[in-house]
């Protein structure tokens, strides 16, 4: 073999692809346009020279860490980086510590950055807030969860917000050219083998530089320049079966699945949820489509469909792999034979439609609180019917929306299971409304 193959993936060999490729300004930044093109919020922040506290809320491999680390060398600023998995208290005071040190000195901030931030506790979040508020150190947070449930409210009030978006199959495209030009300038990819790892990628650009890597290793092993389907197959065995219909896989397995659900199939549902299993999805993210299903597509026809999901998501939790999956199938099993309704879900879109075109209407008078004599004396609670001292525990006639609005009947429930029960109920309390109105 040539010197030239015995070379072929000898680039940087102690550095990863993605510390080799990672982005030295921010007009190499693949992705994230919505925040780093020109006029974008990133992009003016930078240019401003001015930092301030963020948090990064995103999936995996979208550039939350690199970001981070162009603003510290945009800034001129001193570099920290913690991980919540790792670190405790003592590591959170040493890197204070550091950086009051770096500000006495020599007059440089401090970004302070911190990976999966929502994997502190309360306590050790609100262990920065004081550094924060005295401009020692400029926090940026890191996070895959929904930062408005697992970052402490004092905290989130002092950072602003931006959510990254995973990378498109075009952007992945553009970070596949530049790993294989800088890296990997002589191996020659076929285009299904391009196309392969891009839809293995998911979107994840550590993903995919980190399969290059196994790649590069298998191909040097092999001392072979050419890498096709089959080669990946053999090289990454049964890593590539879900994705083998390119990014867009994924998602269709998704739609499949609550699709499968929706026409009440149980055994295709089966099939879909064990095939994303099998193909490495997580479980966790399937539980939450799967609570998802419980609520759009089965609502109030059985409520216990939304308590069986939950109860399967927490189950996993508790259980892991693979046992924890059964209950999710069990789950998957139940929503497919369960009676099908999206009476709520049509409901919640139409009164949300509503609301947001409305203008903003009072609370009628009888309906609002009355704490203090003075409230109670401009009217407000007076003529308020206590329904539990109606008749059936009903005020027949009364009305509950604010004055003046159109009559809506946004909520029709289904004749299928529980919600026939609803339908009948309702109409029984329509007729009282129609027989109070009409003795009036």
């Amino acid at each position: 073999m040539s010197s030239a193959s015995n070379d072929l993936f000898a680039v940087a060999p102690h550095a990863p692809l993605a510390e080799l490729l990672r982005p030295k300004t921010l007009d190499e930044v693949i992705g994230q346009a919505h925040l780093v093109g020109p006029g974008k919020p990133l992009r003016l922040a930078f240019e401003s020279k001015t930092p301030h506290s963020m948090i990064f809320w995103g999936p995996p491999g979208v550039g939350k860490t690199t970001l981070a680390r162009l603003m510290a060398d945009s800034f001129d600023a001193e570099f920290i980086a913690l991980s919540a998995v790792f670190a405790g208290v003592k590591d959170i005071r040493e890197a204070m510590q550091q950086a009051e040190l770096t500000l006495a000195q020599h007059g440089r901030r401090t970004i302070l950055f911190v990976d999966e931030v929502h994997r502190f506790n309360k306590a050790q979040q609100d262990a920065f807030l004081p550094y924060v508020e005295q401009g020692v150190v400029t926090f940026v947070g890191a996070t895959t969860e929904n930062p408005s449930f697992e970052v402490n409210s004092a905290l989130l009030s002092r950072a602003a917000v931006y959510v990254l978006k995973s990378l498109s199959e075009d952007e992945l495209a553009q970070l596949f050219e530049r790993a294989r030009v800088n890296a990997f300038p002589d191996a020659a990819f076929t285009d299904e083998a391009r196309d392969r790892l891009i839809g293995y990628a998911d979107g994840d650009a550590r993903r995919l530089l980190n399969v290059l890597e196994t790649l590069k290793t298998a191909a040097a092993t092999a001392g072979t320049a050419a890498i096709d389907a089959a080669f990946l197959d053999a090289a990454l065995a049964s890593d590539l079966r879900r994705f083998d219909k390119g990014g867009d896989a994924f998602y269709d397995q998704i739609s499949a699945l609550h699709k499968s659900v929706r026409g009440s199939s149980p055994d295709a549902a089966l099939y879909w949820l064990v095939r994303m299993l099998d193909g490495g999805a997580d479980p966790l993210y399937m539980g939450r489509r799967i609570v998802r299903m419980a609520s759009e597509d089965i609502g109030l026809a059985d409520p216990r469909a939304l308590e069986i999901a939950l109860a399967a998501c927490a189950t996993y939790e508790r259980l892991g792999s693979p046992e924890g999956e059964l209950a999710l199938a069990n789950a998957v099993l139940y929503m497919a034979v369960a009676p099908k309704s999206n009476a709520g879900y049509v409901a919640y879109n139409a009164a949300r439609a509503f609301v947001a075109k409305d203008k903003s209407r009072p609370v009628p008078e009888h309906l609002r609180n009355a704490p203090t004599k003075l409230m109670k004396e401009l009217g407000f609670g007076h003529a308020y019917r206590y329904a539990h001292d109606e008749p059936e525990a009903y005020a027949a006639g009364e009305t509950y929306l604010p004055d003046g609005m159109p009559r809506v009947e946004w909520y029709t429930p289904t004749p299928r299971g529980l919600e026939q029960k609803i339908a009948d109920k309702l109409a029984h309390l329509r007729e009282l409304d129609r027989k109070a109105k009409s003795d009036k």
